[in-house]
């Protein structure tokens, strides 16, 4: 499971480095070191703004991913749309070099607003990346969001 959050950054020609241990993860629980990068959901901020990162799946992962996809019921025609232009049809096949590094092409960087200084996030089955300043505005929204004081939350003992 992938969990922390590492900082690092992207090199002038968009080059970072996946965090090693989300590369021991990818090839100890997931026997391949390749994974496919693509576009997060859209997170409501608010006032009509939205954030967005990046995904990294892991490359098994993300087949079983469109498959889930492909059989899903509860969309509708213009949900389904909006994930496959979003995040089917952008998603890239990757694999990072010996040193960790591999390159986030430029239409991802510009969506993603990433600029010089990243996050690599945890989420338990998949990476995300921000920018540290969407990253904040998300971690502000996700604060607003959190359901203390509520059943819920005691249930998991929070």
């Amino acid at each position: 499971m992938f969990r922390g959050i590492y900082e690092t950054t992207i090199d002038a020609k968009g080059r970072t480095s996946l965090p090693a241990r989300f590369r021991e993860i990818l090839v100890e629980k997931h026997d391949d070191e390749r994974f496919f990068l693509t576009n997060s959901s859209p997170i409501r901020l608010g006032d009509g703004l939205y954030g967005s990162g990046l995904l990294i799946f892991p490359y098994k992962e993300w087949f079983a991913f469109e498959e889930k996809f492909r059989e899903s019921k509860g969309l509708t025609a213009e949900q389904r749309k909006s994930i496959m232009y979003t995040i089917i049809t952008p998603a890239q096949e990757c694999c990072a070099d010996k040193l960790g590094r591999f390159l986030i092409p430029p239409t991802f960087r510009r969506d993603a607003a990433l600029d010089r200084d990243i996050q690599f996030i945890g989420t338990l089955d998949k990476i995300e990346i921000w920018s540290i300043s969407e990253w904040n505005k998300v971690r502000a929204q996700n604060m607003r969001n959190f359901p203390s004081d509520t059943e819920a939350a005691a249930e998991l003992g929070l």
